[in-house]
């Protein structure tokens, strides 16, 4: 397609079809980084709270490991009330 003279080159179809795939892929990059560190996250989280029972439970010199089923599955719901308020906020 020519470039008629009363086009800018800033206005030229083929620079803003550019223009909108780099808008594209730059939104669907920053999504997945988001989503990236969501889950990163949350494993921490989940993490964080089997290593704190398991801690506990050889403190306690415990034969069940109460302790960690305890804070695992609080991390656990933690980290998914974290994980559904974070969408929401988007």
């Amino acid at each position: 397609m020519e470039n008629l003279p009363d086009q800018s080159e800033e206005n030229r179809p083929d620079k803003l079809a550019k223009q909108d795939l780099l808008k594209r892929t730059t939104e669907k990059t920053t999504s997945f980084a988001q989503y990236s560190g969501i889950a990163f996250q949350m494993l921490g989280t989940i993490g964080l709270g089997v290593w704190a029972g398991m801690k506990i439970d050889e403190w306690q010199n415990n034969r069940s490991p109460i302790w960690t089923i305890i804070l695992s599955l609080t991390a656990i719901g933690a980290s998914l009330y974290l994980f559904i308020r974070q969408l929401t906020n988007k």
